[in-house]
């Protein structure tokens, strides 16, 4: 008879967290088993609501599929780095070579390198919170310490700048910025990007722009690029197609070096390195890269008064000041909303207690937002994704449910 091997997972994995494809999403998958049809408000994935990218893109890939069979160097083609370097160059963002572009299977897998090439244990990076937890996780798993800094609700979920500085340490080595910010929809100016950048250059930190809804912007409010401003701070910028060129599944992102990138030999061998040991990305959707970043955006029509983003969110947060019990700060930005819910009215005590109960009550998907770091226990994020009729019927089963919604003492998830 053969003995039962208990095979563990790795420590590293103790503290890492991914929850937007987490428990909640498996007891999703569960009972749509059972037969049971649940709104997927979790994840910004555009696709599955009849976003697509362009017949431009999608055939750019199908051209050159015959080109794509084999390995690629390693940083990624070149007519697709050329065309992200002029990408750069026309907002006024200088690349100093070509070298200093690398391509990835989504900006996920380059987050991760760019974690591994610069941390040894023991060092801290500054990471907003709430924060897109894959920056956390990336963090942890390449043997650092994150520390997150304060995002102030009553303040548009703007960054505290006086808590950025109480916690930078001896340890520190980079100070992370999601704007765009997922997952609040924040957008942030150009002073309070300044005031960051001056304290990085002041204790000689890295930035780390994650700038991937760069153009999901409604109201025509500004976006200025933190790669822009760094002028004598490394700055590490991330993008891709996944979310304004709604095309998620092609993982094709990018990560560019600019600022100050004198003294950074050392740091750029590593990254060489990590992406030489993963060969390549997938080289069809790299040919997509050139069009989409040389064509006109189609994203501009769909945040414009009128377009369908645009009335999906106008939609979602006129329904949403109906439901006693919740508010949200106005996103400027991205797919999300994240809304507050009253802690003593439905006795909250565990957000991801309360994103099982929706789920199985009424068959509503969301994430929970201690699943993005947040320091709460009241919050939850959303998509407004579907068209203006779901969102309709997706509100009023929230509102229904919350009607009653009494958090009780004892977890059951």
């Amino acid at each position: 008879m053969l003995k039962t091997q208990s095979v563990t997972k790795s420590d590293k994995l103790a503290d890492v967290l991914y929850d937007i494809r987490g428990p909640v999403l498996s007891e999703a998958y569960r009972l749509e088993a059972q037969g049971m049809t649940v709104q997927h408000l979790n994840i910004g994935n555009p696709a599955p609501f009849g976003f697509s990218a362009s017949e431009a893109v999608r055939q750019s890939i199908a051209h050159h599929l015959k080109e794509a069979q084999g390995y690629c160097e390693s940083k990624g083609i070149l007519p697709a780095r050329e065309a992200i370097q002029h990408h750069y160059q026309q907002q006024g963002i200088k690349i100093s070579s070509i070298e200093d572009i690398y391509i990835g299977n989504g900006v996920s897998e380059l987050i991760v390198i760019s974690m591994q090439a610069l941390l040894n244990s023991g060092d801290e990076v500054l990471i907003p919170a709430p924060d897109y937890p894959l920056w956390t996780a990336a963090v942890r798993l390449s043997g650092g310490t994150p520390v997150h800094y304060r995002c102030d609700e009553r303040a548009d979920w703007q960054p505290d700048v006086a808590d950025i500085r109480r916690k930078i340490g001896r340890r520190t080595r980079g100070i992370v910025i999601i704007n765009p910010n997922n997952p609040t929809g924040s957008l942030y100016s150009q002073p309070l990007l300044e005031e960051i950048i001056e304290l990085a250059t002041r204790h000689r930190l890295i930035i780390l722009g994650d700038e991937i809804y760069d153009q999901v912007i409604y109201d025509d409010h500004p976006f200025v690029s933190v790669g822009l401003l760094c002028k004598e701070s490394l700055c590490l910028l991330f993008n891709g197609l996944s979310k304004n060129y709604r095309a998620c599944g092609y993982r094709a992102g990018w990560m560019v070096l600019c600022g100050n990138t004198a003294g950074i030999d050392d740091y750029q061998e590593g990254l060489n390195m990590l992406s030489n040991m993963r060969l390549c990305s997938n080289v069809p959707s790299q040919f997509a890269i050139a069009v989409a970043l040389q064509q006109p955006n189609e994203i501009r029509s769909l945040v414009a008064p009128g377009g369908r983003l645009y009335q999906q969110r106008e939609t979602a947060l006129r329904l949403l000041a109906d439901i006693e019990g919740l508010s949200c700060v106005m996103p400027r930005a991205t797919f999300y909303l994240f809304p507050r819910l009253d802690q003593e009215r439905f006795n909250l005590t565990s957000d991801i207690q309360f994103a099982f109960d929706l789920l199985r009550q009424a068959h509503i998907l969301v994430v929970q937002g201690s699943g993005f770091n947040c320091p709460d226990r009241e919050h939850f994020r959303m998509v407004f994704l579907p068209t203006v009729q779901e969102l309709e019927h997706s509100f009023t089963k929230l509102q229904a449910f919350l009607k009653s919604y009494r958090q009780h003492d004892h977890t059951t998830y």
